[in-house]
C-alpha cells in the first residue's frame, strides 16, 4: 500500500521563498505537502521530476475570469501557463451585484472595457444571482482546473444601488454611501477578496459611454474602504488616472488606503505618452507609504502591455472603415478574398474609420504604427522594423504596409502594438518595476480581452525573457523570479495557504522544463459561447501541472481533472 498519493522524484525544488534551488523529493496526501526532501516512502502515483525545476503553482492577482467561471471549466489561458490560483474583479467591473433590469448595462460595460463579445454573455451568463453572496454560492457549485478568488466591483456595486443615477455617474446621496459601505462589507463577510474601482478614463461602454465608477467623490471612494474596515478583512483594488498627475493620484490611494487600514494595490506601467517619469514618482511615493507602515503595492506586468490587431480580432487597421463593416462576420478565407480586390484596397485606403466610442477610434488610428508579431512572438522589435518606419523607408503609406502585411500568412499575421513599459525598443523599465520589493508582478487579465490582448502567458514570458534568455548580468535570479509568480502575490491578497512549497501548504505545483519553454504566438479560436471568438496563446515546456495534489496538465494537455474552486476570502496555512 502507498504511503503518499503522489510523489515528485529527483526536482530541482524552489521554494517560493526565494531559497536556492535543491534537488529532492516531495509527497503529497490529498490535496497538501506532507514532506519534502528524501521521501522514502512510495506514492499510489509518482512523477519522475529529474532535469526539471519544480515551483509552487503561479498566482495571478488581477484577472476577469468574472464570466469565464460561470460557464467554463478551464480558465485558459492561464491555467496553460502554470497559474493554479487568480483573483477576479479587477478594474471595479464583474456580474455581481446586479438587478435583472441591470443585465444589459453590465454586459455592455463588460464588452466595452474588457472586449467581451455581446452575445458572448448573453448566451453564457447564467444569471442565477442578484447579490454578491449569491454570485458567490453559484462560483462555489462550479468545478474548474484553477482556484478562483472573487473581488466586488464598484461599477456594479454603484449601479445596483443606485440604479440609473449610477449609470450615469449622478453623485451619491449619504444614504447611497451608507448602503454601499453596508454591501462592501457584507461581500467581504461572505468571502470576497476585496473590492476594486477604475479611474482610468479609458474604461468605457461599447457606445463609448464612461464607466459608473468614473469621476466617482472622494467619499464615495473612502466608503468602500470604509466597508473593509468595518468587515477588517480584505483588500482595494484600483486603476488610477492615467491622465493625472502622479503626485495627486497616488495621494488619493493613499488616503484610501489609510481610511480602509487594509492593503491597497493599483496597475502602475511606464506610459508610452504623457508623464514619461510617472512610474518612477509612483514607485518613490510606494516606498514612503510602505516605509510609513501603509501597505501599497503596484501591480506590474513583466512585458509591454500592448495590442493586438488582426483581420480575425477585434481591431485592425481598418476595421472601422465603413467599406470593412460588410466584411466583419466572415469567416477568415473570405475576407482575405474581398481584400486581394484591388478596388475594395483602394476603397478602404482612402477611407477614414468612424465610431461612436472616442477609445476605439483612437485604438484603430494607432494601429499602423505597430509591428508584425511572429512567431515565436517578439515582445521587444527593434524601433526601426515598425510599420510606419518602414513605411517612410520604402516611400509608400503606413496603411498600404500594415494592409500588405494583414494579407500574408493567409490572414493570420498579427500586428504588436507595444504601448506601456516599451522605450526605444527594450524592457529596462519593466524589469526594473518587477524587481521592486513593493510590487506585484500580475495585470494577466485572463478572461478578458478576448479578441485584442493575450497578457496571460507573462508568466512564461517572464521565467524565458528575464530569467533564462537575459543579457549576462541582467538576468533575474531564478529563485528571486519564482517567488515573485507565487509567493509574493499570494500573501499581498491573504491566500496565505499557497505559493510556496512546505509541508502544510496547498500542493499547486508545476514541473517544469526550463530549457525548453517556449511561448508561441497567440491564435484565434472559436470556442466562446454561441461561437465567439477568442485568442489563445499555447506554450511548450509545462510538463505537469498539481492544483491541490491533482494532476491537471501533463505536456500542457488537459488531464480532465478539475479540482479548483472559489477561495472565499483570506486563506491560513492549514
Amino acid at each position: 500500500m502507498a504511503d503518499y498519493d503522489l510523489v515528485i522524484r529527483g526536482g530541482e525544488i524552489h521554494d517560493g521563498r526565494g531559497s536556492p534551488g535543491v534537488i529532492g523529493d516531495i509527497a503529497i496526501t490529498g490535496d497538501r505537502i506532507i514532506a519534502i526532501g528524501t521521501v522514502t516512502g512510495s506514492g499510489a502515483a509518482e512523477i519522475d521530476a529529474r532535469g526539471h525545476i519544480v515551483t509552487p503553482g503561479f498566482v495571478d492577482v488581477h484577472t476577469h475570469y468574472d464570466g469565464q467561471a460561470t460557464w467554463e471549466h478551464r480558465m485558459m489561458p492561464s491555467s496553460g501557463h502554470g497559474v493554479t490560483s487568480v483573483v477576479m474583479g479587477n478594474c471595479g467591473v464583474g456580474f455581481a451585484p446586479c438587478r435583472p433590469d441591470q443585465h444589459a448595462m453590465l454586459v455592455g460595460l463588460m464588452e466595452g472595457v474588457e472586449d467581451i463579445p455581446e452575445v458572448v454573455m448573453t448566451a453564457g451568463l447564467p444569471w442565477n444571482w442578484e447579490t454578491f453572496p449569491e454570485y458567490l454560492d453559484a462560483l462555489a457549485a462550479r468545478r474548474l482546473d484553477i482556484d478562483v478568488a472573487a473581488q466586488l466591483p464598484h461599477s456594479a456595486l454603484r449601479v445596483y444601488v443606485m440604479g440609473d443615477r449610477g449609470a450615469r455617474r449622478e453623485a451619491p446621496t449619504d444614504a447611497d454611501l451608507a448602503e454601499m459601505r453596508r454591501l462592501t462589507t457584507e461581500a467581504i463577510r461572505a468571502g470576497a477578496l476585496g473590492v476594486t474601482t477604475s479611474r482610468n478614463m479609458l474604461h468605457r461602454t461599447r457606445a463609448g459611454d464612461l464607466a459608473p465608477s468614473l469621476n466617482s467623490p472622494e467619499d464615495e471612494l473612502l466608503a468602500l474602504a470604509c466597508g473593509l474596515r468595518d468587515a477588517g478583512a480584505g483588500v482595494y483594488q484600483l486603476i488610477a488616472d492615467i491622465f493625472g498627475a502622479a503626485e495627486d493620484e497616488f495621494a488619493l490611494m493613499r488616503r484610501v488606503a489609510e481610511a480602509a487600514g487594509r492593503p491597497l494595490s493599483f496597475s502602475l506601467l511606464q506610459m508610452a505618452t504623457g508623464d514619461e517619469d510617472g512610474w518612477r514618482k509612483y514607485l518613490r511615493a510606494l516606498e514612503a507609504a510602505n516605509a510609513d507602515g501603509v501597505t501599497i503595492r503596484g501591480q506590474v506586468y513583466p512585458r509591454p502591455v500592448g495590442l493586438l490587431f488582426g483581420l480575425d480580432l477585434s481591431f485592425h487597421p481598418f476595421s472601422l472603415h465603413p467599406s470593412f463593416r460588410p466584411l466583419a462576420d466572415l469567416p477568415l478565407a473570405d475576407k482575405v478574398a474581398a481584400l486581394r480586390d484591388p478596388a475594395l484596397r483602394a476603397r478602404l485606403l482612402a477611407e477614414a474609420p468612424a465610431d461612436s466610442n472616442p477609445f476605439y477610434l483612437a485604438i484603430v488610428e494607432a494601429s499602423t504604427a505597430t509591428y508584425v508579431m511572429g512567431d515565436p512572438p517578439v515582445y521587444d522589435p527593434a524601433p526601426e522594423d515598425r510599420l510606419d518606419r518602414i513605411a517612410a523607408r520604402e516611400g509608400r503609406t503606413a496603411a498600404e504596409v500594415a494592409y500588405d502585411r494583414l494579407l500574408d500568412n493567409d490572414g493570420r499575421n498579427i500586428l504588436f502594438l507595444p504601448g506601456a513599459n516599451y522605450r526605444d525598443g527594450n524592457l529596462d523599465a519593466a524589469r526594473e518595476m518587477c524587481t521592486h520589493p513593493d510590487t506585484i508582478i500580475g495585470l494577466g487579465d485572463g478572461g478578458a480581452h478576448y479578441g485584442v490582448i493575450c497578457d496571460a502567458s507573462f508568466t512564461t514570458f517572464y521565467l524565458q525573457h528575464f530569467v533564462r534568455d537575459a543579457v549576462p548580468g541582467q538576468a533575474v535570479p531564478l529563485p528571486a523570479a519564482i517567488r515573485s509568480l507565487t509567493d509574493t502575490p499570494a500573501r499581498a491578497v491573504g491566500l496565505n495557504d499557497r505559493g510556496r512549497l512546505a509541508p502544510g501548504y496547498l500542493a499547486d505545483i508545476n514541473v517544469i522544463d526550463l530549457a525548453a519553454l517556449t511561448l508561441h504566438a497567440p491564435t484565434m479560436a472559436r470556442d466562446l459561447p454561441a461561437g465567439g471568438k477568442r485568442l489563445r496563446q499555447l506554450a511548450d515546456g509545462y510538463a505537469v501541472t498539481i492544483k491541490s495534489g491533482v494532476i491537471t496538465y501533463r505536456g500542457g494537455e488537459p488531464s480532465g481533472a478539475l479540482p479548483g474552486r472559489l477561495v472565499r476570502g483570506a486563506q491560513a496555512v492549514a
